[in-house]
């Protein structure tokens, strides 16, 4: 400070709060405050010269700096006003009813946030300074909590209640002032200091409990209602405090404020509501109540949340899973109803066969539209899916009469694969053989399946009966996708078979054109390799002299082409055409290997006991007899046996049919089946094979186990088919003896794995 005359004045403190701060600000606000603003606001020229008081009289040097008694004085005007002043006002309106006693509140909020932003304008100083040197609160929290400190805290009770009341009015259909509301809400969220701690503790808690005993009201309204239509009352519910929440309160509590909704009116009636006998899933399953479905989806999956807090709690587990069970028993229960129909169908006198068509369909269509249940209204939650899975485990292994429905499915595809069949369209094929891989995924005896597959296959192709290759490779493509290559690498080896084998006819074709002078008959040999198609009978019949002439000639052709391939003959898979003259009319028979045998046998009017044809053609009865069926007792009666009954018996006569006629000229005549669709015998043997191969696998990767896990892990490891326990017994017993495996000398109950 300079020494001459013009330094500064010194401020006393009493003077410049009484005869400037106070009296030009203070005042002059609370004036304004109380007077409903209708005075104008501080001017720049005023605020400068107030600021610039205070500001003086926080610069002077000690003695005579003031900053720590204006911070007080700060705090005691504040504290003065909002006694003397707000509290009367307030307390006033408290009897008077809840929307006065807001409003009051909401004008006297309001007013304080004014006067703490104007207080905070003159005093910048001490805020940017004094305050920051001491680590005090600044200036606007110091209003803040004196505002708590002298109204909040008396009043929070109060205006809880009345928030709370009017939150009441509006659930039950009344207008209230949403802005009134928000702004009292607002006060709350402020009252915790950046937390929102005043808010839950005062106002959340308060209003979940209330929230609580509203709805608990309602459920016990609504629960005689219909299920879907206390469920849409419920959905309304919980729209509503959604948007109550998004209109004035803090968006934090909508979690718990619909958490106590669900609980109220969903989690502890769900299983009432699922079971109503009238109007219960069950029932929405039955009538196809799509939307309803949707609805009591979407509502108990927000109770999946709350399932991990209640099963650590050791609760019962709400939400969908009761809802997945009912599915899966509802959809069990349709499924056996399908099978049972198949069940009163034979016990009525219908004939039982490896093909019913009807029965597979009905399950086709069963799955295709739970699937579709699952899929649209229950947006294919994996709950649902499982109790889909689970359901059409049971029923699709769930066999009737003397077929599996192994048999039954995979003739089901021989229908669809097979030229005569079903009559369909490309994009038809696709969709049932997609329809129909998708049950057997459901099937235990995948294996089983396999096999008679790969015999219908064998046949298809064989005897040149599939509608397109394309249609082949597709199905087996889908197979493949189910259960990997090595389920499928039998059949695409029979494809591979025949697509070499073209390449091979063609060869030899062109060496009988060579022959054509003395080969009369066209003759062609499909090649085949042994492990990938069936095993088949194959006696050793006498053939003509035409037939030995020619498999001579392929005989020695194959031999210079392929030196190391020995040749086994399949006469019984064979086929012919031949041409048959009855009368003054010639026919094209379409007749198997053996069946062209016979009729070569009886042509030119010769006769045979089944005694004399049996000796002649070297085939025995098991054989002959289903052949001369065929012939003489079919659709197409080309010999005539005697006598004239429907079954082959010994002494029967054959003779060629002269008074036979038909109006085709083409005509195709089938003969039973000589192999069974499968052959059990050969299933077990693999079956062997695999529970063997999966046991050395796991013991040689982990070398000692104890019985029961060996067990568990080989069941896991087998997907094509379900052992039982005690043959997977059986097989370590055979390991053992055979010395893969051995019994710990410590413990008969674990094994060790012997390298």
């Amino acid at each position: 400070m300079s020494r001459d005359g013009n330094a500064p004045r010194i401020i006393p403190l009493e003077e410049g709060w009484n005869e400037e701060i106070k009296a030009k600000a203070i005042d002059k606000l609370e004036a304004m405050l109380d007077g409903g603003m209708r005075q104008t606001m501080f001017g720049p020229k005023e605020y400068v010269n107030i600021y610039t008081v205070c500001y003086d009289m926080c610069t002077q040097r000690s003695p005579y700096n003031w900053s720590r008694d204006l911070y007080q004085r700060h705090g005691e005007t504040m504290e003065r006003y909002l006694t003397a002043k707000v509290l009367p006002a307030l307390r006033e309106k408290t009897g008077q009813g809840g929307p006065l006693l807001l409003q009051e509140l909401q004008h006297r909020w309001k007013n304080h946030q004014i006067m703490n932003k104007w207080l905070k304008r003159f005093f910048t100083y001490l805020d940017r300074y004094f305050v920051k040197h001491h680590s005090l609160p600044t200036l606007e929290q110091a209003g803040l909590r004196s505002f708590k400190t002298f109204i909040y805290e008396e009043c929070k009770a109060d205006t809880t209640s009345a928030i709370l009341a009017l939150v009441q009015d509006e659930r039950d259909g009344k207008i209230i002032d949403k802005s009134l509301v928000k702004s009292i809400v607002e006060l709350y969220e402020h009252m915790g200091m950046s937390s929102l701690e005043a808010y839950n503790a005062d106002l959340e808690v308060a209003m979940l409990e209330s929230t609580r005993e509203y709805y608990a009201k309602k459920r016990d309204e609504w629960i005689n209602d219909s299920t879907p239509d206390y469920l849409i009352k419920a959905e309304d519910a919980l729209n509503a405090e959604r948007a109550r929440v998004s209109d004035y309160l803090n968006s934090n509590s909508e979690s718990n404020l619909l958490k106590v909704v669900e609980e109220e009116l969903l989690e502890k009636v769900e299983t009432v509501l699922l079971e109503k006998e009238s109007s219960g899933c069950r029932a929405l399953l039955q009538n196809d109540k799509s939307e309803d479905l949707q609805r009591m989806y979407r509502l108990f999956s927000r109770l999946e949340s709350n399932n991990s807090a209640a099963a650590t709690a050791g609760a019962t587990s709400a939400g969908l899973q009761p809802i997945a069970s009912i599915v899966q028993d509802f959809i069990t229960n349709q499924g056996l109803d399908v099978v049972h129909r198949r069940q009163a169908r034979l016990d009525g006198g219908e004939k039982d066969k490896n093909d019913d068509p009807k029965f597979v369909k009905s399950m086709i269509e069963l799955h295709e539209k739970y699937l579709g249940v699952v899929k649209r209204d229950f947006s294919g939650h994996s709950y649902f899916q499982k109790a889909l899975k689970d359901a059409f485990c049971e029923i699709v292994n769930q066999n009737v009469g003397n077929f599996t429905n192994a048999e039954l499915m995979s003739t089901f595809c021989d229908r669809i694969l097979k030229s005569g069949g079903e009559k369909l369209n490309e994009s038809e094929v696709e969709e049932n053989l997609d329809r129909i891989v998708q049950l057997f995924s459901y099937l235990t005896d995948k294996d089983l399946f396999a096999e008679i597959y790969r015999n219908q296959l064998a046949k298809r192709l064989l005897n040149q009966r599939s509608t397109s290759d394309d249609s082949e490779k597709l199905m087996i493509a889908k197979l493949k996708v189910q259960c990997g290559t090595q389920f499928t690498s039998k059949m695409e080896g029979m494809l591979a078979d025949l697509a070499v084998g073209s390449q091979q006819r063609q060869k030899f074709k062109q060496k009988m054109q060579e022959k054509a002078g003395s080969i009369k008959l066209d003759f062609g040999v499909q090649v085949l390799t042994t492990g990938f198609w069936p095993s088949y009978k194959s006696p050793e019949v006498t053939l003509t002299d035409e037939m030995s002439a020619c498999m001579k000639v392929f005989r020695e052709w194959h031999e210079q082409e392929h030196q190391k391939r020995k040749l086994s003959w399949v006469l019984t898979q064979g086929s012919a055409s031949v041409l048959a003259t009855f009368g003054k009319k010639s026919y094209d028979l379409q007749v198997s290997t053996l069946q062209a045998i016979a009729l070569d046998a009886l042509s030119g009017g010769s006769t045979f006991t089944l005694e004399d044809l049996a000796q002649r053609l070297n085939l025995e009865d098991a054989i002959l007899k289903p052949l001369m069926h065929s012939l003489s007792c079919g659709k197409y009666k080309v010999i005539q046996k005697s006598p004239a009954n429907p079954k082959i018996n010994a002494g029967d006569k054959f003779t060629a049919n002269v008074k036979f006629t038909s109006n085709m000229r083409k005509l195709r005549i089938p003969m039973a089946s000589l192999d069974s669709s499968f052959n059990t015998k050969k299933v077990e043997e693999d079956r062997t094979i695999a529970i063997e191969a999966a046991i050395v696998r796991i013991m040689k990767a982990r070398k000692t186990l104890q019985h029961q896990q060996l067990l568990s892990e080989v069941l896991a490891q087998l997907s094509f088919f379900n052992p039982n326990p005690r043959v997977v017994k059986k097989r370590i017993e055979g390991l053992i003896d055979r010395e893969y495996l051995e019994r710990s000398p410590d413990n008969s109950g674990v094994y060790n794995y012997l390298a």
